[in-house]
């Protein structure tokens, strides 16, 4: 009863002051003076001020840091708030924030009000006001950071720039690691698929890729059995940029020497002391070399991973038999390129598996179990991880930073347990039926996507294209 009175009262006490056109005493009593920064005394309807200790405008409500007498605003007459924009009856007004904070993108509108609008320089002005408590910076805070995508998306190239954020970086294979997370809503397609791979007609949906990497998941049968590996993860971490090293310990605490010592796992760890990391310097590959990779492509080929992935191509009609299937998987991850001047330094085998070394930092560097050896070797040092998978059996995926001999990885994630027929076919898969874009498989039930990146300066087969690289990405 007595709050209902209150009410009145203050209602009586406004109609008093707009007629007689004086200010209400006892609307703002705690505020002695003019203005107080804890009240809303004269700041009714005032736009978000952060050097203030509270707020007075309508959005305070919704963000929880209206001043105590907030609600005192409710009776002023709208003569005299500082107007904040008032939505229309219809539609909201489409070149303000109001009533569109976390509104999905819409090509059509002039400005936009979704936590990316801040790395494509396009909210509306009143997005910092009205959408966030304090104003949005971007991507953690890296709008300095030109290895970096925030607040760059779409940015026109700068060769003293590092990597890129516009969407020609997928056809050149520059773009910073965060490009797809923060400046497209949907997968970049970049350039077009791989010429005369998939015929003419032939159709390959999500579904059918869902499917077969299920399969080759169920027939992986020289994958780590959980007895096989023993993990110790540690630290995870939510920030992937800071030089941090959190684990004092290394990631391996065992791995089965009898796993390691398989047909498959020896010929590919026979690859892997073929490449010199820097980029820019000219790989030699001698006749060893060759019959290295031959061995390898011949032992996977064996396996009822292979077989089952040359099975599906085969029924697509996209290679006629397993030997024009081989010589394309020789050419495409083998064929060397050049990621600096002219140097033959760099292929996808390279890329993935091993691990280079570009402007100072390590690019690639997909493989768990290449990442074993170094760090028995004491060239890796293990950060900490940012990702660890839904599997409770192998393979699994973990995201890690680590130090590689000198060198800094902020995110890179692999498998982990599984075998290299696995991995090989997996990246295969994907890099041929979704080259450039997201390839959505499932794993033991679980959803997971792989990203893989095509090299088009240099082509092979009348226009085929090189892996530039591929990974899991979560």
């Amino acid at each position: 009863m007595l709050h209902l009175l209150l009410q009145r009262t203050m209602k009586a006490c406004f109609l008093v002051a707009v007629i007689t056109g004086i200010t209400c005493c006892i609307a703002f009593e705690t505020c002695p003076s003019s203005s107080c920064e804890d009240s809303c005394k004269n700041r009714c309807g005032q736009k978000f001020n952060r050097a203030s200790l509270c707020q007075c405008n309508d959005h305070c409500e919704r963000f929880g840091d209206c001043c105590k007498d907030y609600h005192l605003c409710r009776y002023a007459s709208d003569e005299t708030l500082e107007s904040s924009p008032k939505p229309p009856s219809g539609s909201p007004d489409r070149s303000s924030c109001v009533r569109r904070c976390g509104e999905k993108y819409n090509k059509k509108n002039p400005c936009h009000c979704n936590p990316k609008c801040t790395n494509f320089n396009n909210c509306c002005e009143d997005y910092n006001s009205l959408c966030s408590d304090q104003p949005v910076t971007g991507a953690s805070d890296r709008s300095n950071d030109k290895s970096s995508c925030a607040r760059r998306c779409g940015e026109k190239y700068n060769k003293k720039n590092p990597c890129h954020c516009n969407p020609k970086c997928t056809n050149f294979n520059n773009c910073c690691e965060d490009y797809n997370s923060l400046c497209s809503d949907q997968p970049v397609t970049g350039a077009s698929d791989r010429s005369n791979e998939i015929p003419s007609g032939t159709e390959i949906t999500n579904e059918e890729i869902k499917t077969i990497s299920e399969k080759l998941f169920q027939v992986d049968h020289n994958k780590a059995q959980e007895k096989d590996i023993i993990l110790n993860k540690q630290h995870l971490t939510s920030k992937t940029r800071g030089e941090n090293d959190h684990c004092p310990s290394p990631l391996y605490s065992y791995v089965n020497k009898e796993l390691l010592s398989k047909p498959t796992y020896n010929c590919f760890i026979a690859l892997l002391d073929n490449y010199d990391r820097k980029t820019g310097t000219e790989e030699t590959m001698g006749p060893e070399h060759m019959d290295e990779q031959d061995t390898f492509l011949q032992e996977i080929m064996k396996t009822d991973i292979m077989k089952e992935l040359y099975k599906f191509f085969h029924q697509k009609q996209m290679y006629s038999t397993e030997q024009a299937f081989v010589a394309d998987l020789k050419k495409m991850w083998f064929g060397l390129y050049s990621r600096s001047k002219n140097e033959q330094d760099s292929s996808g085998f390279e890329h993935v598996f091993v691990g280079e070394v570009k402007n100072g930092k390590v690019s690639g560097f997909h493989s768990w179990i290449r990442f074993y050896f170094l760090e028995q070797q004491g060239l890796i040092d293990y950060y900490s991880h940012n990702y660890d998978g839904p599997w409770l059996t192998y393979p699994d995926v973990l995201g890690k930073q680590f130090h590689w001999d000198g060198y800094f990885k902020e995110v890179g994630s692999a498998f982990i347990g599984s075998s290299p027929e696995f991995d090989f076919a997996i990246y295969s898969l994907c890099f041929i039926v979704r080259p450039n874009k997201l390839c959505r498989i499932s794993l033991g039930g679980h959803p997971l996507s792989i990203q893989t990146y095509i090299w088009t300066k240099t082509t092979y087969d009348n226009g085929k294209n090189y892996i530039a690289t591929a990974y899991p990405t979560f």
